[in-house]
């Protein structure tokens, strides 16, 4: 599909998105939760094909946070069986489509079937060259940054690293998205504005774009417009514009 507004020069390296809305959009048309999820999964897929179109760089995408668990126990089981099934449903179109997917959290947590199938697919994309595709799945941003500051400090403590040796790169290498560009755009659906613990130190100076649309009714037509938009910004990147 063609997108003549899109400067194509333009484009934003890395594209990280908060799917919000699910329940809501389920809510609004008396359906259950769960049926707001799958019409997530099918929205993510016409996404990253978008991506893969655009030829993007990178895109993250936040499908599960640390706090999810405290969801009812129906809906967490739930959200468990749609993302062992979207792995394996999934993971040959976008070995297809070149994708090189990676997961991002504390995934040591999941069962051990959904253990298997990250494992699986991130082996089997590993020397793809298309979209780095990252999916935040039991992530939180805090949680993150405390984890990679425990991997210093044992490499400190181990004489494997100098006190005085730590410095911003140093400290993005010990992060889950360690071989990820900085994220330029970040994108949330469902109209509520906030980060919600996603990508803090990733997004230092990304930009935002909020839509009140919920994700289920999120188009590519509509991430288009996302990128055409942030096509149009001056990024200043914490520098002061002079009058």
């Amino acid at each position: 599909m063609n997108y003549p507004e899109l400067d194509r020069e333009r484009l934003p390296r890395h594209v990280a998105i908060i799917m919000d809305g699910n329940g809501r959009w389920a809510n609004a048309l008396g359906l259950l939760r769960s049926a707001g999820h799958t019409a997530g999964v099918k929205t993510l897929k016409k996404i990253l094909q978008t991506a893969v179109n655009l030829e993007l760089e990178a895109l993250t995408v936040y499908a599960f946070s640390t706090e999810n668990w405290k969801r009812p126990l129906a809906e967490v089981d739930f959200l468990m069986h749609l993302f062992s099934d979207y792995l394996e449903k999934e993971k040959l179109e976008m070995h297809a489509n070149n994708v090189r997917i990676k997961f991002l959290g504390r995934t040591e947590e999941f069962s051990p079937l959904i253990q298997s199938q990250i494992r699986d697919a991130e082996h089997l994309m590993r020397n793809n060259t298309g979209v780095r595709f990252d999916i935040a799945a039991n992530y939180g941003a805090q949680d993150e940054i405390v984890r990679a500051a425990r991997r210093i400090a044992a490499d400190v403590l181990d004489g494997r690293l100098a006190l005085d040796g730590i410095n911003e790169k140093v400290f993005e290498a010990a992060l889950d998205t360690c071989d990820s560009p900085p994220v330029d755009l970040v994108i949330r659906t469902g109209g509520d504005m906030r980060v919600s613990n996603f990508l803090l130190w990733q997004s230092a100076y990304a930009e935002f774009w909020f839509t009140q649309t919920n994700w289920p009714e999120f188009t590519p037509e509509e991430f288009v417009e996302a990128l055409v938009d942030f096509g149009k910004r001056e990024r200043r990147f914490g520098a002061i514009k002079s009058s």
